[in-house]
């Protein structure tokens, strides 16, 4: 299975919709450089597919690529049926998942409007076992075997 990199999304602080930038620079074990979200844990890249995005989108929703504060947004790959430990060629760099969806503690202006959120259930959290510069238009190739 293969799929490709639809846009890759930064903040400088967690709790809000990430923009778009032309790449971003993934440092092993930590995530992407200047993103709110990385450090030394789990959930250092998380990306959600536009195929999610369009359910919210289908509500009639004006939402897009980092609107749900994913980093990854991604195209042509079920992200959810991956299973944890399932490691993936993401450009230069490797990655290996390492939960499915998030608790909600908070009800977001996306909850809201629409009576649902997709992050939740849908998106995806990495570490980064191997760093490099990914931008759109990067291939995406899941690892046989997982590893």
């Amino acid at each position: 299975m293969k799929g490709k990199v639809l846009a890759v999304n930064v903040s400088l602080n967690k709790g809000e919709r990430k923009k778009a930038v032309p790449s971003v620079t993934l440092r092993e074990e930590h995530g992407i450089v200047g993103d709110a979200h990385a450090g030394d844990w789990h959930r250092q890249v998380s990306l959600l597919a536009m195929e999610s995005i369009a359910k919210m989108q289908a509500l009639g929703l004006d939402v897009g690529e980092g609107d749900f504060a994913e980093n990854i947004t991604t195209e042509g790959i079920e992200l959810v049926s991956l299973p944890i430990g399932q490691r993936f060629a993401l450009g230069e760099t490797l990655l290996e998942v390492t939960q499915i969806g998030k608790e909600c503690h908070t009800r977001c202006a996306i909850f809201y409007q629409a009576g649902d959120c997709v992050m939740p259930k849908e998106g995806i959290f990495a570490r980064v076992i191997t760093g490099g510069v990914v931008q759109p238009g990067d291939e995406i190739t899941l690892l046989e075997g997982g590893k």
